[in-house]
């Protein structure tokens, strides 16, 4: 239920964070109100958008049965760690001019095709966001029940609206940009989690080597398998008997993070 919340409450925080933009545009550059208009409805369409993907994902699934279900939902879980990093190091990147960003989309594409232009760049911006969240969601799905993903997810759009609200109040007390930073590096670490879930089940179907396994056993001191300790694993990809394959994967993937965090660094 955590890493729902959590996932939802970053993604959804930042589509309010879009919608605020456009909207303050259009509040400054549309007397007309249509351009208000028309943002509702690309926010519908987007909207729209993620849920046919997260429907399109469910009917693939239904279709598939053995090996192919198995190979189906591992890739999802490296796809789903893959966007999550994407996401982090581009918004790293880039996040200090999203909002001139946005405003020059808006802009061109007002000029170019009127409202209907605004509903597509509302309707683009949304579904992005949304269309993470399906992936980031469906990828947790193979590690917990479906009302605990569920219960998660509509506190985190709650939670989202919340901070969204407060952040728009002008509270100084709420470092929106400071809340992302943290957010990034936790959001970081829940990739890990989900790119260590693949490769167990990489190994665990036979797929991929172990190596060495167990490479040691820390059961006695944090066990994974209940508890709090479960609670660290399914977060943070903690194994208290990892295979040799599996660390190997977690140590590339923080390098290659190190990596990719340095070179967004001056972005």
């Amino acid at each position: 239920m955590g890493n729902a919340f959590f996932v939802v409450w970053r993604e959804s925080l930042e589509a309010f964070l879009i919608i605020g933009i456009l909207y303050a545009w259009l509040q400054a550059n549309d007397s007309s109100g249509q351009g208000k208009r028309a943002l509702a409805a690309g926010l519908v369409a987007g909207i729209a958008l993620a849920l046919a993907l997260g429907w399109a994902l469910l009917e693939v699934q239904d279709e598939l049965t053995g090996n192919a279900l198995e190979a189906f939902q591992v890739t999802t879980l490296f796809i789903a760690a893959g966007l999550i990093t994407q996401m982090v190091l581009w918004m790293r990147k880039h996040g200090r001019q999203m909002k001139q960003r946005l405003h020059s989309e808006l802009s061109s594409a007002a000029a170019r095709s009127g409202f209907v232009g605004v509903a597509i760049v509302a309707a683009l911006a949304v579904a992005r966001e949304g269309a993470e969240t399906v992936i980031f969601l469906y990828g947790l799905s193979q590690e917990g029940d479906m009302q605990t993903l569920l219960l998660g997810s509509l506190g985190g759009i709650a939670g989202a609206a919340l901070t969204a609200w407060v952040a728009a109040r002008g509270l100084r007390q709420l470092n929106v940009g400071l809340l992302l930073r943290f957010s990034s590096i936790l959001l970081l670490v829940l990739a890990s989690a989900l790119l260590v879930a693949g490769t167990d089940r990489l190994i665990g179907a036979g797929w991929l080597p172990a190596v060495i396994d167990p490479l040691w056993d820390t059961s006695m001191l944090i066990d994974d398998s209940n508890g709090a300790g479960k609670l660290i694993a399914d977060f943070s990809g903690y194994r208290a008997r990892p295979a040799l394959s599996v660390l190997l994967a977690y140590v590339t993937y923080w390098a290659l993070v190190l990596f990719g965090w340095r070179r967004t660094a001056h972005g």
